[in-house]
């Protein structure tokens, strides 16, 4: 199907075109509402003092009472130091709030989880960690957000290693996941194994890595697979990544990838190649038709970058590709996190996990792609879309039950009964919100949008 792209650009730009009058009429996106009975002011008895009391000295006693008498169980903190914020690079930790609110609000409304951004004043990485590490009395969960790289990298790391509460980085581990649920599927339209396919990278940042890693981990052969980054291709010849110890995650791409050493051009790297993921920088125009042309029959092409792809998916039909992928919801095969992150943490949080592993998110890659497998898999349907919100309940018991296999759970419940509860509680937020703007507490603007 050929689009025009002036609409295109203009469909793409309208969302910022309305969103501060929006956010402005709404003030923000986020509230705390109460979630227990207020008869009368009597309650208040039982709710705050005296009867408050009770309650802390049960936790006293037994700390892991928190997570039965508060609602420590079911919130998440949204972290961020607003270094790499979107599109928008490093722009400071206030005006990266709405995007952490934003975030916020699809963990709410897709996952039935209580998130709460949190923006902090530092770029220095141990004083970032050492406040989160601070905060897990008051959460089940931490999100970390639109960190710049490599910094990310040693946050996560450290974080998942000393904090008592999950921690994942969405831009790595949640953007991975999805990648790999719509390759698994894009790799069975087209009939390829994965350990058998030629795979090019386009951009190193910290989403590509992780993507990568995940991809490897699933079954494919890193040694085929090269990755570019601004300054070429990744091999052990890049001595200005071996010999920085900060850039360890490149420096193990350099080590894993490229056997060869092949030092050409991202086109010539693309020649017979199977699949090409890129996160780069947005187009159109950064892909050349004339690069894909080059490609494997039946190639698959994943241009993620954000507001516009790449290159239009038209465009790399036309050059030769079966199945493309974009960030974009106006076109097929929208591959985006948020199909990511709502489930897991669901997941994570019924069952008290006690980390977020790349086996969880492996299983949540596998879920993923089998309820669009179960719908019937096409050129243009290789993963499900956010509208279709059986997968959250259903990514959900997958982590839950993973967790639990890894024994890394702290509460142990069968797979049905994780997809039961998962679904009761998120179909109770989707409800709430409906009602909210039935009754009016949510207004409807009196200008149109």
């Amino acid at each position: 199907m050929k689009y025009d792209e002036k609409d295109l650009l203009a469909k793409a730009s309208k969302p910022q075109e309305i969103a501060s009058e929006l956010h402005s009429y709404y003030r923000g996106k986020i509230a705390v509402t109460s979630k227990c009975r207020v008869k009368d002011l009597h309650d208040f008895d039982i709710w705050y003092t005296p009867g408050v009391a009770s309650p802390c000295r049960d936790i006293v006693k037994n700390p892991e009472k928190v997570y039965e008498l508060t609602n420590k169980w079911n919130t998440v903190a949204v972290v961020s130091d607003g270094t790499r914020v979107l599109g928008l690079g490093d722009i400071g930790p206030a005006a990266a709030l709405p995007v952490m609110e934003g975030k916020a609000l699809i963990y709410k409304y897709l996952g039935g989880v209580d998130a709460f951004p949190i923006c902090l004043d530092t770029k220095d990485p141990d004083k970032f960690i050492e406040i989160v590490l601070s905060m897990h009395p008051s959460f089940g969960g931490i999100n970390l957000e639109d960190i710049e790289q490599p910094k990310c990298f040693y946050i996560l790391d450290r974080l998942r290693k000393e904090s008592p509460i999950p921690v994942w980085h969405d831009d790595q581990q949640g953007t991975a996941t999805v990648t790999l649920a719509g390759l698994i599927n894009a790799l069975k339209v087209v009939g390829k194994n994965i350990e058998d396919v030629k795979i090019v990278f386009m951009g190193a940042g910290a989403s590509n890595i992780r993507i990568s890693d995940l991809i490897f981990q699933f079954g494919a052969d890193a040694k085929k697979c090269i990755m570019y980054d601004s300054k070429g291709p990744l091999c052990k010849s890049r001595t200005d990544i071996m010999d920085n110890p900060s850039l360890k995650e490149k420096a193990n791409i350099c080590r894993i990838t490229n056997k060869s050493c092949f030092e050409g051009p991202i086109a010539e790297a693309l020649k017979g190649a199977d699949v090409l993921i890129s996160l780069s920088k947005p187009g159109p125009g950064t892909i050349q038709k004339g690069w894909l042309s080059k490609m494997a029959k039946d190639s698959i092409v994943f241009t993620c970058a954000n507001p516009v792809p790449e290159i239009w998916p038209w465009e790399a039909k036309e050059a030769g590709a079966r199945i493309v992928a974009t960030g974009r919801s106006d076109f097929p095969n929208q591959v985006n996190n948020s199909l990511g992150f709502p489930g897991i943490f669901r997941g994570t949080l019924d069952v008290r996990a006690k980390t977020i592993t790349d086996e969880m998110c492996i299983e949540a890659a596998r879920e993923l792609a089998k309820t669009a497998e179960d719908k019937g898999l096409s050129e243009d349907y290789i993963i499900p879309s956010m509208d279709e919100w059986e997968v959250f309940p259903r990514e959900a018991a997958a982590v839950g039950a993973k967790a639990i296999e890894q024994g890394i759970a702290q509460i142990v419940l069968s797979r049905a009964e994780l997809y039961k509860q998962a679904e009761a509680i998120i179909k109770q937020a989707r409800e709430q919100t409906k009602l909210l703007m039935k009754e009016g507490f949510i207004p409807q603007p009196e200008k149109e949008f």
